[in-house]
């Protein structure tokens, strides 16, 4: 194990699988000599070249479309798109080629293609860089969304996106850019796509999250324990297709579950994890879930309205008081 930064850990994996297999291309603006607007391809374009680590110009639809035609033709290119906010520009390429073509090919073609991008919240950029917009990827047939809420998970689910055949949205956090964590050194240290994992077991409620959110779903967990609060905190880290089976698993044994996300409510992530509990695990729950997200509005610039309008720890606490205060609703 090695402490490394957030970002370290991601151009760690970059590094490595660019190494192990000479198929893998970067492609964005600024990756090359620029290192990439925050760092994380700085030195590949001087150890790999500028054939396989190349400048696009600012076209996010252009260059998704040339990686998913490199990608037919035998690479493993990584594209960078800034942030989740310029997604829209590259959504058909995405969603209506890349996710499409071994379908409508009948499997006769695969799109080994991997999308990294950045979710700008917390970093004090303002509507139109900051915006939680994980479930427009995670609604398309076809395609796999992942988003680590750890260096050691960033690392481990770009990697194993790298290395997957079809095309994989990899969501990277702003706002835990600079955090340090243990990171495997194993240049084979893969997180299998697909698994949620139990950060903190516990007993009496279940705690949903993913990525910016899973270090105050961590503090929550820690500032509840201290009044004898057993919170399992269940980070999802596959948004598609999402680990039901460890979901359900986790509320058969609490019996409690709260969702704690980043994203405005409507339409999004955490409305799919209580959907899915409902439909499948109703029996389990004690007391109806709750889902902590922002007001339903766009993302204020200030930084002390940026602050209230994310939910924070102390919100988090609130939301599982309330489902512990409860008495059984549901028969």
């Amino acid at each position: 194990m090695t402490r490394r930064k957030y970002w370290q850990a991601i151009n760690d994996a970059l590094r490595e699988e660019l190494a192990r297999d000479e198929r893998v291309v970067l492609f964005g603006e600024d990756v090359g000599a620029p290192g990439g607007p925050f760092g994380a391809t700085k030195g590949l374009f001087d150890e790999f070249g500028p054939v396989r680590v190349r400048d696009t110009p600012i076209s996010e639809a252009a260059f998704t479309g040339m990686a998913v035609g490199s990608a037919m033709a035998g690479l493993r290119p990584v594209v960078e798109i800034m942030f989740l906010d310029f997604l829209p520009l590259a959504l058909d390429q995405l969603a209506n080629q890349a996710a499409k073509t071994c379908y409508l090919s009948m499997g006769h073609y695969s799109v080994p293609l991997t999308l990294r991008t950045m979710c700008g919240a917390h970093l004090g950029a303002g509507p139109q860089h900051s915006q939680n917009l994980e479930a427009w990827p995670a609604s398309v047939p076809g395609l796999k969304v992942v988003w680590g809420g750890t260096p050691a998970d960033a690392k481990g689910l770009l990697k194993s996106a790298v290395r997957d055949p079809d095309p994989v949205v990899v969501i990277e956090s702003a706002g835990l850019w600079s955090a340090r964590g243990d990171v495997p050194d194993d240049p084979d240290h893969v997180v299998p796509l697909g698994e949620a994992a139990i950060r903190t077991p516990g007993t009496d409620v279940t705690l949903a999250c993913w990525g910016g959110m899973v270090p105050r779903a961590d503090a929550a967990a820690a500032a509840l324990a201290e009044d004898g609060i057993s919170v399992e905190v269940l980070d999802l880290r596959t948004l598609l297709p999402m680990d039901s089976a460890r979901i359900l698993a986790s509320v058969a044994a609490t019996g409690r579950l709260v969702v704690a996300q980043d994203a405005t409510g409507p339409g999004s992530v955490g409305s799919d994890v209580i959907r899915i509990v409902a439909t499948q695990g109703f029996g389990s729950l004690r007391t109806a879930p709750e889902l902590v997200t922002p007001p339903f509005a766009p993302v204020p610039f200030p930084p002390s309205l940026a602050q209230a309008y994310f939910p924070q720890e102390s919100e988090i606490v609130a939301a599982v008081r309330r489902v512990m205060s409860k008495e059984t609703v549901v028969a």
